[in-house]
């Protein structure tokens, strides 16, 4: 633990780090390739919507049921003629949905199912949805998604800038793709527990990335003024310094996430938990990867096909490599200097930096001042 906390601090002093930026391409063709397979996932097998958004009813039996899962499901299937999902409760009894049927038909179901368990027909609870009410709730549900994206980027725009705005934006269109595609896929059941862990999610997505976009913020201040670093040089070291913060906080929130997962929702078998638990699991993990592999390199491309940004890019590369050709790697010791001298062609996040060369200005006077 005490090497992965000076780990921590050596990156956010810039002493070591990754070249996430300069490495962006690679990320954005593994989220493109990412992506492509959810939207397929998607477009082939769907949704399995819930019965809150296409209707249906929810018959749930006494407790402690003798009949298996399996035959529940044979005998609700041939009784409503629809495809039904049953789902044993702790205390036994067994909740039976089924989705698309017409409420009107819901009373003769419950006779044939309470005839087929050997039950009585008034111990049967019966929830209904109507097709029209769900259909509302889907609206609703992307209705509030949609004024959610419109202040997020209202948000960062006067907090930031556009260009982070839109940065943000991609990265949360990206986790939304990609935990629909896994649903699809998987084929868990889409329920108000799930868009209640998807906005979740984009709201923690957006934490990692707004920190990001904070330290970069307040290190491009007057970044035009010196002719050492690159806007893209900037966005690395921010993506450094907060990157054991992300991967923190993003551990520490999926421990218990997995736990709800595949204890909660696997073993105990608990429906509602799956549903909110897959969402939340899929996505914080796309939301930590697009706040450090995607938002940010989006932000220092845009930002870079600014002209003075471009401009200064140029500088910066042709001091690194007049610097190589001198040889001349020594860093500035102070702001006066900061211009005058120049840095190794590599980027200076990308390994160990060398300390300062010492320089004899100032040597045998205590001040450095002339007598």
């Amino acid at each position: 633990m005490s090497k992965l906390g000076n780990l921590g601090a050596r990156l956010h002093r810039g002493e070591v780090g990754y070249d996430f930026v300069g490495n962006r391409k690679l990320w954005y063709g593994v989220s493109i390739l990412i992506t492509i397979t959810a939207i397929l996932g998607l477009a082939v097998r769907g949704l399995n919507m819930g019965i809150e958004f296409q209707g249906g009813a929810v018959f749930t039996t006494p407790k402690h049921m003798s009949v298996s899962v399996t035959k529940a499901e044979e005998l609700a299937e041939e009784a409503s003629g629809h495809d039904a999902i049953v789902q044993k409760l702790g205390d036994g009894s067994l909740r039976i949905q089924i989705s698309g049927i017409d409420t009107g038909k819901s009373d003769d179901i419950k006779d044939v199912l309470a005839k087929d368990l050997k039950v009585d027909a008034e111990n049967i609870n019966a929830d209904l949805v109507g097709p029209s009410w769900g259909d509302q709730i889907a609206n609703k549900a992307w209705q509030g998604l949609a004024i959610f994206m419109v202040l997020v980027v209202i948000y960062l725009a006067i907090a930031f800038e556009w260009r982070m705005a839109l940065a943000a934006l991609v990265a949360l269109v990206h986790d939304i793709t990609i935990t629909v595609g896994i649903y699809a896929l998987v084929g868990f059941e889409v329920t108000p527990g799930t868009v209640i862990g998807l906005l979740t999610i984009l709201g923690y997505s957006l934490y990692d990335t707004v920190v990001v976009f904070d330290s970069l913020k307040e290190q491009t201040k007057d970044i035009t003024k010196q002719t050492r670093w690159t806007y893209s040089d900037i966005a690395n070291r921010s993506i450094n310094s907060t990157l054991m913060r992300s991967i923190n906080t993003t551990a520490v929130a999926l421990l218990p996430v997995a736990a709800l997962l595949f204890i909660g929702g696997g073993v105990l078998g608990a429906g509602m938990l799956n549903d909110i638990s897959l969402s939340l699991f899929v996505g914080l993990a796309a939301g930590a990867y697009s706040s450090i592999f995607i938002a940010t390199p989006l932000v220092a491309d845009l930002k870079e096909h600014e002209p003075q940004l471009k401009a200064l890019r140029k500088r910066v590369l042709a001091k690194r490599t007049q610097a190589a050709a001198q040889g001349d790697t020594a860093e500035p010791e102070t702001a006066e200097e900061y211009d005058d001298d120049f840095e190794d062609a590599a980027p200076a996040v990308v390994g160990p930096r060398n300390q300062p060369a010492s320089r004899s200005r100032g040597r045998g006077r205590p001040s450095g001042k002339r007598r």
